[in-house]
C-alpha cells in the first residue's frame, strides 16, 4: 500500500516507521516544516527498550507533491483534525482508506465533513510514544491497535489497513461495531490523562501511590456508568483491572496530557472528559470527577492564554 501518516509527532513516528519497515510506502505529512527536515535528513528514529532504531521515511508539508495514496492515517491532536482533514484532501481519492487512531471522542465525526463516510476507518491504539527530542520518538508503550468501520466502509478495507499495521509487526484487530472500543479507550484516557498531568506523575507511578490509585478507579467508573447509559456493554472491573495493568506495564511512561502540560501546550481534554460529560449530562447522569478534571485542566489552560 501506499501509506500518508497526517501528524508526525510521537505516534506518528512510530507508525509511520512500522508501516515503512512492513514494506509500505509510507509518507508523514507535517504543517512543521523544521520536523519535517529532521525527519528527511536523520530518519525516524524509535527507542524501544535498550534498541534505538533508525527508519528513512520521506516527509513533506506538501501533501500535493504526493497524490493520492491508498490509506491516510490521522495522528494529529485532535483540536487541529479539521484543518489537518482540508491539508489533506490531495492525498485522497475515491478508494481511499481515511483512518483515525487519535485520542478522544469525535475525530470520525469530524472527518466525515471533509470526507466520504464510507470512506472512514476509526479505531484506537494502545502503543505509546513520547518524543524525546524531534525527530526521535520513545516507543516504551506497546499495545494491540483495533479498527472498524465508522459507517458503511468495506470489510476488505478494514482488513487492508490491518494487515498493514500487522506487516510493520503491531498487533492489530477488527472490531465492528468499533464505538465501543473507542469508549473503552475513552474510558482509560479519561481516568489516567488529566490525573497524571495534574499531578506530574508517569504511568508506574500513577497507580503504585494508593490515594492515585483509587482517584483512577473511580474516575473510570464514572466513565464506565456513561458508556452503559449509551448502551455500550462495557464491564466496570474489568476496565479497572485493564487500566492499573497497563499502567504498571507502562511504568515511567508519561501520558500525553503530561507532556502537553510540560510543553505548555493545548491538551485534549475537550475530547476526552469533556465528551464524558457531555454524554453524562444528555442522560443526567452525575460524574464529578470527571467535571472536576475538564474545570482544573481548562484553568490550567487559560491562565496560560490557551483556552
Amino acid at each position: 500500500m501506499k501509506i500518508a501518516v497526517v501528524g508526525a509527532g510521537a505516534m506518528g513516528a512510530i507508525f509511520g516507521a512500522r508501516f515503512a519497515q512492513g514494506g509500505h510506502e509510507t509518507v508523514l505529512v507535517d504543517v512543521a516544516q523544521s520536523l519535517v527536515d529532521t525527519y528527511n535528513r536523520d530518519g525516524v528514529r524509535i527507542v524501544h527498550a535498550e534498541e534505538e532504531t533508525t527508519t528513512r521515511v520521506p516527509a513533506t508539508t506538501d501533501p500535493a507533491s504526493v497524490g493520492p495514496v491508498d490509506a491516510v492515517v490521522f495522528f494529529t491532536k485532535c483540536y487541529h483534525t479539521a484543518s489537518a482533514a482540508q491539508l489533506a484532501r490531495p492525498l485522497v481519492g475515491p478508494d481511499t482508506v481515511v483512518a483515525s487512531l487519535q485520542n478522544g471522542w469525535g475525530n470520525g465525526d469530524v472527518l466525515a465533513e471533509t470526507f466520504a463516510a464510507e470512506q472512514l476507518v476509526v479505531g484506537v491504539t494502545y502503543n505509546g510514544g513520547t518524543v524525546l527530542e524531534p525527530g526521535r520518538v520513545a516507543h516504551p508503550g506497546v499495545g494491540p491497535t483495533t479498527i472498524g468501520p465508522f459507517a458503511d466502509a468495506s470489510t476488505a478495507a478494514v482488513e487492508r489497513l490491518a494487515q498493514a499495521l500487522r506487516d510493520g509487526g503491531l498487533e492489530a484487530d477488527i472490531a465492528d461495531p468499533i464505538r465501543p472500543e473507542i469508549w473503552k479507550k475513552l474510558i482509560l484516557n479519561a481516568a489516567t490523562l488529566p490525573t497524571a498531568a495534574l499531578a506530574g506523575m508517569n504511568a508506574g507511578a500513577l497507580t503504585a501511590h494508593p490515594e492515585m490509585h483509587e482517584l483512577v478507579s473511580e474516575a473510570a467508573r464514572e466513565a464506565v456508568g456513561v458508556a452503559r447509559a449509551l448502551g455500550y456493554d462495557v464491564d466496570a472491573q474489568e476496565r479497572v483491572d485493564y487500566i492499573h495493568t497497563l499502567l504498571e506495564r507502562a511504568g515511567p511512561t508519561k501520558g500525553s496530557m503530561l507532556q502537553d502540560f510540560e510543553a505548555g501546550r493545548r491538551t485534549e481534554i475537550d475530547v476526552i472528559n469533556g465528551a464524558v460529560v457531555r454524554a453524562a449530562d444528555e442522560h443526567g447522569i452525575p460524574v464529578p470527577l470527571n467535571r472536576a478534571f475538564v474545570a482544573l485542566v481548562k484553568g490550567w489552560e487559560w491562565m496560560r492564554g490557551l483556552a
